[in-house]
């Protein structure tokens, strides 16, 4: 894991640094998107070091700073300070926990308008304790997700590629237990995953494994048999 910024496809990059939950090394993951309006969108943003800060200035203006779950916010103002345009958006609840964000917009099943048709979104209903609100951007037909999925492949530690073997969910798109323990109404939560399953993607981004570059509609729907 690095400070730089790696391209996914056209107009869309990643960076990546560590991160342990619970004890395990599963890094994370900030996406960044080039706007119809030449200005830069921030998915999931990770610390803004000053190498990592520079590759992505010179992508273009920071625009758009996203926190798409009540978890992943951590360093969302310190991003929020990238210029007088900078507009933060917060998941469903977040400004409750970051009363400090005042002024961000909550996000919802309906994309800013700034963002052009370059976005959906989807709020994940009935896994309240994370809100978590899904992204598809249009153009490279990718979807972006926080903590709906994992991809735990060979880039990860050795210790948290056990951990994740162990449970049967190494080397392929996966929910873990978290999901299934934080989700508290099913339905709402399923008819969720069906819109995201209505929209048309292949290539999946997550916070936490590697990038899967391609079949990731029939993968996501495959972590998400559970509920389906």
């Amino acid at each position: 894991m690095s400070d730089g910024l790696v391209g996914v496809a056209d107009g869309l990059w990643c960076a990546t640094q560590p991160l342990r939950f619970l004890g395990i090394e599963v890094g994370a993951r900030m996406t960044v998107a080039k706007l119809p309006s030449g200005g830069l969108l921030l998915h999931s943003p990770i610390e803004p070091r000053p190498a990592l800060r520079a590759a992505v200035e010179a992508k273009g203006p920071v625009e758009h700073v996203v926190a798409p779950n009540r978890f992943h916010h951590l360093f969302v103002g310190l991003w929020g300070d990238a210029g007088p345009r900078v507009q933060v958006h917060v998941a469903p609840g977040l400004l409750a926990k970051r009363p400090d964000l005042a002024g961000a917009l909550e996000l919802g099943d309906v994309a800013d308008p700034a963002w052009g048709e370059a976005f959906d979104t989807c709020r994940v209903n009935g896994i309240p304790m994370a809100n978590e609100v899904a992204f598809l951007h249009r153009p490279t037909r990718t979807l972006f997700t926080c903590d709906l999925a994992f991809n735990v492949g060979a880039s990860l530690p050795a210790a948290t590629r056990f951990f994740f073997k162990i449970q049967g969910k190494y080397g392929r798109l996966e929910t873990t237990f978290l999901e299934r323990l934080l989700t508290r109404d099913r339905g709402a939560a399923k008819a969720s995953i069906e819109r995201i399953l209505g929209w048309d993607f292949d290539r999946v981004v997550v916070s936490h494994g590697d990038v899967l570059e391609s079949g990731g509609h029939e993968a996501f729907r495959r972590a998400w048999s559970w509920l389906l």
